[in-house]
């Protein structure tokens, strides 16, 4: 398991001085890249090869939020690797021992030359520390289903800002776009689960198109490029 230290920012608060949604979901990308950089695994060896890791779905358990200046732990770990597919955990606790958000995710590797996703490198099973994944935690559904009829929300068009190293959009923008959809449609919310499976990457200069779909207690909202496609598929659940 892997770890880090630090404390709630002003800047990456919600209007009632809470850790919002999207910074959040960075302390936990951030973790692992730390992780990655930390075992000689980083940025600039995969980049050397033409790869990099790539997000396929989030399951993300939000059971509070920290607030400002909160101390923070936030760890990770990958409790699974098989030939084309790796699994990882996450957990962001307070100095108390409140675990605020649990999260498993699932990875690729992603070969930019060949633009293809390729096998993981042996190499990478450093990783494997023997960790196991949480029986409690609830298992990543295998597809996001759109159910009844959507409805359409204002265009984003993709520039600088939303890219990450790999350039394409970054994986926790896909949630901000989500939230900004369900805004637009007076149907904020706070969530007590997230669900993100992501489809194909958006690149500079695209332009994605948000579809709300509304159920009971749960929003998703596929983000869809200009041929329909989903580019991702965000599912906010609320809490009970």
């Amino acid at each position: 398991m892997y770890s880090f230290d630090s404390r709630v920012r002003y800047s990456e608060c919600d209007e009632n001085g809470m850790l919002a949604l999207v910074p959040m979901m960075n302390y936990l990308q951030d973790c692992s890249t730390f992780q990655n950089e930390t075992v000689g695994r980083g940025l600039g060896g995969l980049r050397r090869n033409h790869l990099g890791w790539v997000l396929a779905a989030w399951l993300i358990q939000i059971d509070s939020l920290p607030r400002f200046c909160d101390a923070i732990t936030t760890s990770t770990w990958c409790y699974a690797m098989r030939r084309l597919q790796a699994e990882r955990c996450f957990e962001i606790h307070g100095a108390d021992g409140t675990t605020h958000v649990r999260a498993d995710s699932q990875w690729y590797m992603y070969d930019f030359s060949q633009r293809r996703v390729t096998g993981i490198p042996q190499a990478e099973s450093v990783f494997l520390e023997g960790d196991g994944r949480p029986d409690d935690l609830p298992q990543i559904p295998r597809r996001l289903r759109l159910r009844g009829e959507g409805t359409q929300t204002s265009a984003i068009a993709i520039t600088e800002q939303h890219l990450d190293t790999n350039r394409h959009v970054n994986n926790a923008e896909y949630v901000r776009f989500a939230l900004l959809a369900a805004g637009e449609l007076g149907r904020a919310m706070d969530p007590a689960r997230l669900d993100v499976q992501y489809r194909a990457m958006a690149l500079l200069g695209d332009t994605l198109h948000p579809v709300v779909y509304d159920g009971d207690n749960e929003i998703t909202v596929s983000i869809n490029g200009a041929d329909g496609k989903p580019r991702a598929i965000v599912r906010m659940e609320g809490r009970a």
